[in-house]
């Protein structure tokens, strides 16, 4: 099958380390799978200097075509001189770019989209466009079951042609055999140090509560003021991939109270590394994990998430290895390769 995906959340060298690869993991896939997919990353000028995104100058990237556009694609834009199957879209600007193409396309919604749909600031212009895209849209793949769920509340004429397409993991899940020791629970959070995290609210939890040992994955300019709030945690800043993987398999709880996550792939990587992972209740990675039995859910509150904790550790050693196990088994659903054939899957279906 020929197809062509459009984004700007698409990486287009390996040093970039803000932009996520789970797009471009796709994409690797389906190229695995005998799919011929060409790549086409939409870029805003304005936008890349005011969110301080790494700026490339127009042109081939190995295979990625960047296109830098000063307005956000107003009059005609040419189509493609090849002919394609399908087009997929995904965030605003590529959703916006492949409706002026005239094609067939399927739009993937991110809570970028649901931001353009609800935020004021954007009523005026951006919102009629993409209400428009999304009537044109052949299909809607929204990338969280939490975000089909928001998505269908705003439109729910469009149930029979929305889907949900999470992401999967290319790590082998590891079943853990060593029990939880409820002396010294290791406890890990990992992100960049934004505010939307929420890991001030971690580090406070961990504070006053006995037994628990709190490691923090990341890096940001709050640094200072984080170190402040527990000094007793253990501060690592930023680590690559694999020695991220390599905390996750000594720790024996993941805990991340993000808010506005359209997924969030270290939650499966946690689980797949054998932790007992925590998530934002009504957010991310709700839906795959569900509370007391593959995982927890929790308010991104302090006296929350320390309620949660507290219960984890009282939880009776054949509670823990069962939900363990269940996390196991979940995660074996959620490979990249099993992702990526069931996004295409349901694609067919629709169309």
């Amino acid at each position: 099958m020929k197809i062509l995906f459009i984004t700007d959340l698409y990486p287009i060298k390996n040093s970039e380390k803000t932009t996520p690869r789970t797009l471009k993991n796709f994409v690797g896939e389906w190229k695995n799978a005998g799919h011929s997919v060409d790549v086409i990353k939409p870029n805003f000028i304005l936008n890349s200097f005011l969110r301080k995104k790494t700026f490339y100058k127009q042109g081939n990237y190995d295979g990625v075509l960047n296109l830098n556009f000063w307005t956000p694609f107003l009059g005609k834009i040419k189509p493609p001189e090849k002919d394609y199957d399908i087009v997929i879209a995904h965030m605003p600007s590529g959703i916006l770019y492949a409706d002026k193409l005239g094609l067939p396309f399927v739009a993937g919604i991110h809570n970028s989209d649901l931001t353009v749909l609800t935020n004021p600031l954007y009523k005026i212009h951006f919102k009629k466009r993409m209400e428009k895209a999304l009537e044109n849209a052949k299909a809607i793949a929204c990338r969280s079951y939490v975000l089909k769920e928001r998505f269908l509340k705003l439109y729910p004429q469009y149930e029979t042609k929305t889907f949900t397409a999470p992401s999967g993991i290319e790590i082998n899940p590891l079943l853990r055999s060593t029990p939880l020791c409820k002396e010294n629970i290791r406890v890990l959070t990992c992100a960049n140090y934004k505010k939307s995290k929420n890991i001030e609210k971690v580090l406070e939890a961990v504070k006053d509560s006995d037994g628990f040992e709190l490691t923090v994955i990341g890096e940001g300019t709050d640094t200072t003021k984080l170190r402040k709030l527990n000094p007793k945690a253990i501060f690592k800043g930023y680590q690559p991939h694999d020695k991220v993987l390599e905390e996750m398999r000594k720790s024996d709880i993941f805990i991340l109270p993000s808010t506005g996550e359209t997924f969030g792939m270290v939650y499966l990587e946690a689980m797949a590394s054998g932790c007992i992972t925590v998530c934002t209740k009504g957010d991310g990675i709700d839906g795959i994990i569900k509370n007391g039995e593959n995982g927890f859910l929790t308010e991104p509150k302090t006296l929350q998430i320390r309620e949660t904790l507290l219960n984890i550790k009282k939880l009776p050693p054949d509670t823990l290895k069962v939900l363990q196990e269940n996390s196991f088994n979940t995660i074996k659903d959620y490979t990249q390769k099993e992702c990526s054939d069931k996004y295409l899957q349901q694609i067919f279906k629709i169309l």
